[in-house]
């Protein structure tokens, strides 16, 4: 991986696992390795500095690399954990027991429950196996309900993740959970927010900051649909 990488012009980097109590992950020039190998255009490496925080959350406009971020975070934290070399030019990140997964699946097509119905019932099979030592990254959950519902939802979980001190990153579209989690003003909590489709010259970078109303959906609409 490293030589194919190397090829490609991307830096990688031995990690330094971290053992104490407090969580940390800083990074600087992130990225997913698993895309840049695929991918012949070049990818936007992003920094991260989340010492002791156990809750990122990650918000902003609909394909500005949300999901792109919490993927190379995922798989670096797997890399580090397996003791090899990550793709950053440098990562130090508390370890983990356990790295568990909640993203949106496509729906059911054999129609044995819906889309939400199947998402509350993997979380429920996920929360018995839940460890103080683990880390679960959340990719838009709780969005296949209206926004009132899902947002309810999605605080009383994490509400609860943070009581107990699991490592969580958590993308997502639903407003009133972002705007309630990031009011809490938890120092555990580092609020982070992709760039808009506006700001050409930042594309696909996070940054620190307050969730917006806006996914700037009717700006993607518009770019595309113009006449």
């Amino acid at each position: 991986m490293c030589a194919a990488l190397k090829n490609r012009g991307y830096v990688f980097c031995l990690p330094t696992p971290l053992s104490g109590q407090n969580p940390v992950c800083v990074a600087s020039k992130l990225y997913d390795p698993c895309l840049a190998l695929l991918q012949q255009e070049k990818l936007i490496l992003n920094d991260l500095q989340a010492e002791n925080k156990s809750f990122i959350l990650i918000t902003g406009a609909n394909s500005g690399g949300k999901s792109t971020f919490l993927r190379a975070l995922g798989v670096n934290q797997l890399l580090l954990q397996s003791g090899f070399p990550v793709a950053a030019e440098q990562f130090s990140a508390s370890l983990c027991d356990e790295v568990y997964t909640h993203f949106k699946l496509e729906e059911d097509t054999n129609m044995r429950s819906g889309k939400f119905d199947e998402e509350l019932l993997r979380m429920a099979a996920l929360v018995p196996k839940l460890k103080a030592t683990a880390m679960v990254l959340f990719n838009e959950s709780f969005a296949a309900t209206n926004e009132r519902e899902g947002s309810e939802i999605a605080w009383q979980i994490c509400n609860a993740l943070l009581e107990k001190g699991i490592k969580v990153v958590f993308v997502t579209h639903l407003y009133a959970f972002a705007r309630k989690l990031y009011a809490k003003k938890s120092p555990e909590v580092l609020p982070l927010r992709v760039a808009s489709n506006e700001e050409s010259n930042k594309k696909f970078t996070v940054s620190e900051a307050e969730p917006l109303s806006t996914s700037f959906a009717k700006e993607i609409y518009q770019k595309v649909f113009a006449d």
